[in-house]
């Protein structure tokens, strides 16, 4: 009998943002959830309004407002004036850079110890993984920064 890979992915996904969220943790970040990391995404690279990164997660503004809020009293992101000072901007602090520093090498030590146990057959499975992300559309969602939370 084949295995359901929808719940195997679903298993891994699981596992391993746990991982990540647990090594968060262990740094300090102990108040931040999977959820925040979708918003952390689209602040990479500079401020946005609330408008566009409403419209980049596909969500509403209001959920979006109430999302950095929340990290903005935790202290991960700040709100400041754009050129039209109608506009506020958010932006990653400090912390909220360090959060992610931390999250990276977390996924790093999560990538590094499920290659081990595939051992010779590492290669190879991130190949048939590449195929799948890529002729299901998934990679180039990742690579938009579109991916986030159903549910």
């Amino acid at each position: 009998m084949r295995e359901d890979l929808s719940l195997l992915f679903t298993a891994l996904t699981a596992w391993s943002q746990g991982e990540v969220v647990r090594q968060l943790a262990a740094d300090g970040f102990d108040d931040l959830r999977v959820s925040h990391g979708y918003v952390f995404q689209h602040l990479q690279n500079g401020p946005v309004t609330v408008r566009d990164l409403a419209e980049k997660m596909g969500v509403t503004a209001q959920a979006v407002s109430k999302s950095t809020g929340e990290l903005e009293r935790m202290g991960y992101v700040a709100r400041t004036p754009g050129a039209d000072l109608r506009i506020r901007l958010i932006e990653l602090t400090e912390a909220g850079r360090e959060a992610v520093l931390s999250a990276r090498l977390a996924r790093a030590e999560v990538n590094a110890r499920m290659r081990i146990a595939l051992g010779e057959d590492a290669e190879a499975f991130d190949k048939a993984l590449r195929t799948l992300a890529e002729s299901t559309g998934a990679l180039e969602e990742l690579a938009k920064r579109r991916l986030r939370l159903i549910g």
